[in-house]
């Protein structure tokens, strides 16, 4: 069912009358989406402003991200940045530009020609070490609020707190990069705008681009107040390219929703889709394999042998495998007071005990390649709890832990593992709550508004590529910023 405040906010008369009679209407403001297949240079033509740091490799990289995927870099910051930027800008057209001085804040600036509207502004807070440092987080993005542009990105770069390093003022001081991106998530979200901390170890700055870009891009659209973790965890691929092109990928519960987008993203992206859900969705699976030249897989993942059936089929048809969606799942919900054990063991069946079984035996039969792809699903409501779902959320809180714990074990090879944990997503199952609850669950989150299928392809995308690299053993909640939860 379409969201009638959405649609408002799509019709300017409507918007302007809702606004001229009062009405205490939340109107959301529509997101901008990415529309597969992805254009070559994600930050065509988006006006970045960067405040940077003494971080001269820091320096470099962020230059050649901007440069490379078309963004226009207007400068902050150590001056020693400027000519970083200016070098590589340089060969890709793309000269820095100095960030003009905000109105008002020098007496003798004038203003030259309509406001500089920003889409997106990145803070490098890797160096603060002292809770005087804070006051950067301030002086950079005060004066700037006003500049941001509808569905903008406000971005700070910090350091991974378990860098043994830094003094305990130092770890407290980033850890306060936390509470102000959740927060100021919430205060941009009125505006489509999203806010993401992005922390890096020390030496994993060359993994930097992909993330980044995923960060500031279209494809991020969903994602906000959250934090993601830049690594060298998994070993180096010789790619760091977001093109799945020759890729295999599996995704399981793919007939309809989110799994049918998210196969229909990759497949835009260039791999080769394993379509894979019941028996007796024989219908919708192989009309949407056939729709993006895939392979149907009709299987039940919880019955005996499921994995090397799996296996035996996609080893016959492509001989490997590089990409595993977990996207599978069940609701089974009753309070545990009422709950029958049948919905328990179902639940945990389908959305836990396949998932390691089906895992475990992809990899001990060597079918997942080297640099491969693990990506399972997980919800808000394993990471906050829900009333009425002691079995669904035990199940998918399992999926955050089980993402970490097999990460490690797998890098070495290359492989990442990672999982995304979706708040209220628009889908024929969300369509049938009650009106009254489907309402309250779309605005309790800093976008105030649900998230659609596409936010969990796109999302998948990106952890399905070589430009996820450097992120692994980690969850990102794709929730509109839920107001719930961690």
């Amino acid at each position: 069912m379409n969201d009638i405040l959405l649609e408002i906010a799509k019709n300017p008369r409507a918007r302007d009358l809702v606004k001229s009679l009062g009405l205490p209407l939340p109107i959301p403001e529509p997101l901008k989406r990415l529309k597969s297949p992805a254009p070559a240079r994600l930050l065509d033509g988006k006006n970045v402003a960067f405040h940077a740091s003494g971080h001269a490799v820091l320096n470099q990289v962020v230059a050649r991200t901007l440069a490379t995927e078309g963004a226009n870099p207007f400068l902050a910051g150590d001056g020693g940045a400027f000519e970083h930027f200016a070098g590589v800008g340089e060969a890709f057209g793309r000269r820095p530009q100095r960030l003009p001085e905000p109105a008002g804040e020098s007496p003798d600036a004038k203003p030259e020609g309509p406001p500089l509207r920003l889409d997106a502004v990145v803070l490098d807070a890797t160096g603060f070490r002292q809770t005087a440092d804070l006051r950067a987080l301030y002086d950079v993005f005060h004066p700037l609020m006003g500049s941001l542009a509808k569905c903008g990105r406000l971005i700070v770069l910090g350091r991974t707190l378990d860098d043994p390093e830094l003094s305990v003022p130092a770890m407290a001081t980033q850890g306060a990069l936390d509470g102000f991106i959740r927060s100021a998530a919430k205060e941009i979200g009125k505006r489509g705008a999203t806010a993401l901390l992005i922390r890096i170890d020390p030496g994993a700055e060359a993994r930097l681009p992909g993330t980044l870009t995923f960060a500031l891009s279209a494809a991020s659209a969903y994602v906000t107040g959250q934090i993601l973790t830049v690594s060298a965890t998994a070993a180096e691929l010789p790619s760091t390219g977001r093109r799945l092109d020759g890729k295999v990928a599996l995704v399981t519960g793919a007939a309809r929703g989110i799994g049918e987008s998210t196969a229909r993203i990759l497949a835009a992206e260039g791999a080769s889709v394993v379509v894979l859900d019941r028996p007796d969705d024989d219908g919708p699976t192989s009309k949407l394999a056939r729709e993006i030249g895939g392979f149907p897989l009709l299987e039940d993942i919880t019955s005996d042998g499921a994995g090397a059936r799996i296996e035996a089929a996609i080893r016959a048809r492509y001989g490997r495998l590089d990409i595993v969606v977990h996207n599978a799942g069940i609701t089974r919900d009753k309070t545990l007071a009422r709950m029958r054990p049948d919905h328990w063991d179902s639940a945990i069946a389908v959305n836990l005990s396949a998932v390691l079984d089906t895992t475990e035996h992809l990899l001990a039969s060597g079918l997942i390649a080297d640099g491969g792809r693990i990506i399972g699903l997980s919800s808000i409501a394993g990471i906050a709890g829900n009333m009425g779902q002691t079995n669904y959320a035990a199940s998918k809180s399992a999926i955050v832990r089980f993402v970490a714990a097999l990460a490690p074990r797998v890098a070495s090879r290359g492989i990442t593992v990672n999982a995304i944990a979706p708040g209220f997503i628009e889908t024929r199952l969300t369509a049938a709550i009650p009106i009254a609850i489907r309402e309250v669950a779309r605005r309790m989150n800093s976008l105030g508004q649900g998230g659609q299928p596409e936010d969990i392809g796109q999302a998948v995308a990106f952890f399905a590529s070589a430009a996820s690299q450097g992120v692994t053993g980690q969850t990102l909640r794709v929730c509109g910023g839920s107001l719930v939860g961690a």
